[in-house]
């Protein structure tokens, strides 16, 4: 489920390959199977993709806040934690160990690089991920961060890597 009780990708095909498509608004977090086709678009955000080796399940979130929930706000996928956490809940719900996983992230742009020349959130937001990632010992296979481009990025679960393009806005 999403951050907005959106369900996960409930169509399947023939044979148990996915079918459906699913776009990621700040704050979603989504899981599909083989052949479902995960989405989103980045500026200072975020996205983690994790995928077994095999790649035959995968989770994507959209993290708008890379750092921990504030206490009142604890279900809230927007931030990196709550984020995470549910794409492991996600992911053990369909048998996989989300610490066996391969990670991918993106995004984390500077989206006012007239205003910011060094530090800003996109920044934080990527460290946030990679570091947390790492602590928990999942190794990120690829990585598209930084910079002052808006990304999108597009992923149909299998054995493909996710892909990112640069997006003039």
């Amino acid at each position: 489920m999403s951050g907005h009780g959106i369900p996960t990708l409930p169509m399947r095909g023939p044979g148990g390959f996915g079918t459906a498509a699913r776009i990621l608004n700040p704050g979603d977090v989504a899981v599909g199977q083989r052949g479902d086709r995960l989405e989103t678009l980045l500026g200072s955000c975020v996205a983690i993709v994790l995928t077994d080796p095999r790649r035959t399940i995968g989770a994507m979130c959209h993290i708008v806040h890379g750092r921990p929930a504030p206490a009142g706000d604890r279900q809230n996928s927007a931030f990196a934690d709550v984020a995470l956490s549910r794409m492991h809940a996600l992911l053990s719900a369909h048998g996989i160990t989300p610490r066996l996983c391969e990670a991918f992230v993106y995004g984390g742009g500077n989206m006012f690089p007239q205003l910011f020349r060094r530090a800003h959130v996109g920044d934080d937001n990527a460290a946030w991920a990679l570091h947390a990632l790492e602590a928990e010992g999942i190794r990120v296979v690829a990585r598209d961060t930084g910079g002052d481009v808006y990304r999108r990025i597009g992923w149909t679960v299998g054995p493909t890597m996710p892909e990112s393009r640069s997006v003039s806005v």
